[in-house]
C-alpha cells in the first residue's frame, strides 16, 4: 500500500536525499516545520518502508574498487524456484545492484571490483558455476558519468 505523502513529506525527503546528516533543526528550517514534527515524519517514512536505508555513498575508485561492470545474465530456467535462487545468488555483497528485468536478458547487475582477476574469480563463481545461467555479457564502464541513489521528486504535479 502507498502511503499518503503531503508536500511536507516530499521536502522532507528531497532534502534528505541531498544530505541525510543534516540536523533535525536544519531540515526543519528547510521544510518549515517544527523539529518535533520532521523527527515525527522521519520516524513514520522509515516505519512505513519509503525510506529504505540510511547510507553513506562511497566512491569506488578510492576504496581501490576501480573498475564497474555492468552485467547481463539470461537465465537457462526462468520457472518462480529457480528465479527465486538466481535472485539470492545475486543479492550477495559483491553485487551492487541486481534487478530483474525484461528483454533479451533476464537480470541486469551492476558491481565494482578492484581487477579483472577479481571479475574473473566472480564470473566462475556467480556465472560458470551456476547451472540456471545460460550466457552472461559483460560492458565495462569507461567512465561513471552519473551515479546516484537518489528517485526525483517532483512536487509540481501535486
Amino acid at each position: 500500500m502507498k502511503p499518503a505523502l503531503d508536500d511536507f513529506d516530499l521536502a522532507l525527503l528531497d532534502a534528505l536525499q541531498q544530505d541525510n546528516s543534516l540536523a533535525l533543526r536544519q531540515l526543519a528550517e528547510q521544510v518549515h516545520l517544527s523539529t518535533a514534527s520532521v523527527q515525527r515524519r522521519i520516524q513514520r517514512l522509515n516505519a512505513s518502508g519509503v525510506i529504505q536505508a540510511n547510507a553513506a555513498v562511497i566512491d569506488p575508485e578510492r576504496i581501490g574498487q576501480v573498475i564497474t561492470l555492468m552485467v547481463e545474465v539470461h537465465a537457462e530456467r526462468t520457472q518462480s524456484p529457480d528465479l527465486e535462487l538466481m535472485k539470492q545468488t545475486f543479492s550477495g555483497p559483491e553485487i551492487q545492484q541486481c534487478y530483474y528485468v525484461t528483454g533479451d536478458a533476464d537480470f541486469m547487475l551492476v558491481l565494482t571490483v578492484a581487477s579483472m582477476s577479481e571479475y574473473q574469480a566472480l564470473t566462475q563463481r556467480l556465472f560458470h558455476d551456476n547451472p540456471n545461467v545460460k550466457w552472461f555479457r559483460t560492458i565495462v564502464v569507461l567512465e561513471r558519468v552519473k551515479s546516484t541513489l537518489q528517485v526525483p521528486i517532483d512536487r509540481s504535479q501535486r
